[in-house]
């Protein structure tokens, strides 16, 4: 006999970790998406599948497999990132992560699923939203452009389902600030989240199309506030934000560097790209003029190898590379500086080290590893121009 399930997107931590223990009361077997495995000895580890899922590197195959299942008959997604920051701290890494996580990952996952949601079959959806989606929030600016177009997004894309006869919805839920959560900087807390996430399965099997909890008691009268007078509305806002000391205009993101030269790109430059990308936020890569390998001048000119390591999906920013790696560090202040693990020891690198001492900089060393394929490519091509 199968078992319905149902999936949670993000549901390892906080508000999505409390929502799972929920359906299984309800007598789901979970599919959990996480870039974490859940906390042990809180959910039944029998009735939970565990995916690693990084909205910032998109699965479209897990989810298709996921979609397919007709076992599956509930769809959460929770996963959010978000601070509160004035815009001019935000890097252009924060942006992207902030609105891909919260907004373009979460829409393409609705789209893979749409076609159970639109169907006959009863299917539950829902979404974490923000109230933030449904105002002006000065110092959280992309973080509340990002919920916007989520709450937008599901409002639209009600009216399609009813347009089209379906019975189905997705719930929009946008509440303000709760604990419980490492979202908030905090630690998981179900004694906190448990009573959020009971509401918020209630209103996913009513199909409910919002659900933004204390309305009444506290979030009429800020909604009523702020269409009266956005501007003083943004104004107390940003002033409230302020005198709280909830600004965070610190610093978030791990900018790495590496340099390379990049002939005859292979699986080993890839490999070394992929690494350098999962320990840093934002990668530039430093790719070296025309030059030596071995004595001989580089088979592919540069603005064809700077094309093709820009093509990578774990390459953010590529440049013309420094004579030296700490010069290219005067340029764009990274924060770590990947380097093949061979030079480790050498006089330029030990070097490297000494200079970095004082600037917050990590020298991260990886293995390299060279493709074989790429070797005789160069033999082969040695060999014919020496004929």
């Amino acid at each position: 006999m199968c078992n319905k399930k149902a999936v949670i997107i993000g549901g390892s931590n906080g508000i999505g970790l409390a929502i799972s223990k929920k359906l299984l009361d309800c007598g789901y077997d979970l599919e959990i998406c996480d870039r974490i495995p859940p906390e042990e000895g809180i959910l039944e580890e029998t009735k939970v599948t565990y995916h690693f899922c990084d909205l910032m590197d998109f699965d479209e195959d897990l989810y298709q497999k996921l979609a397919q299942n007709q076992d599956v008959e509930l769809l959460m997604v929770t996963a959010g990132i978000g601070r509160i920051a004035d815009f001019q701290y935000h890097h252009i890494a924060e942006i992207d992560k902030m609105l891909t996580v919260d907004a373009v990952s979460t829409i393409k996952i609705f789209r893979i699923f749409y076609e159970r949601i639109l169907g006959k079959k009863d299917f539950y959806a829902g979404v974490m939203g923000s109230i933030s989606g449904w105002m002006s929030s000065p110092s959280a600016s992309v973080y509340a452009a990002a919920k916007a177009a989520t709450v937008r997004f599901v409002e639209s894309v009600n009216i399609e389902l009813e347009a089209y006869g379906s019975a189905n919805r997705i719930l929009d839920v946008s509440p303000a600030s709760f604990k419980g959560s490492r979202f908030y900087g905090g630690k998981n807390d179900l004694t906190e989240t448990e009573s959020l996430a009971r509401d918020i399965v209630r209103h996913l099997f009513a199909r409910d199309v919002r659900f933004i909890p204390n309305y009444e008691e506290t979030f009429k009268g800020v909604l009523e506030r702020y269409h009266n007078d956005p501007h003083e509305y943004g104004l107390h806002s940003y002033q409230y934000k302020k005198e709280s000391g909830r600004l965070d205009n610190t610093k978030r993101v791990k900018i790495g560097y590496l340099s390379g030269t990049f002939d005859l790109f292979h699986v080993g430059h890839l490999n070394l790209l992929k690494r350098a990308k999962e320990q840093c936020d934002y990668l530039i890569v430093g790719v070296h003029g025309s030059g030596a390998w071995k004595g001989k001048e580089t088979f592919i000119p540069l603005e064809e190898r700077k094309a093709i390591v820009g093509a990578c999906k774990y390459v953010d920013k590529v440049v013309d590379s420094c004579k030296e790696d700490s010069d290219a560090w005067a340029l764009w202040h990274y924060d770590r500086l990947f380097v093949g693990s061979d030079y480790k020891g050498t006089e330029r690198f030990d070097r490297y080290e000494e200079y970095f001492k004082d600037k917050g900089v990590d020298i991260v060393y990886f293995p390299y590893t060279k493709s074989t394929s790429s070797t005789q490519i160069r033999k082969k091509i040695t060999e014919n121009a020496a004929r």
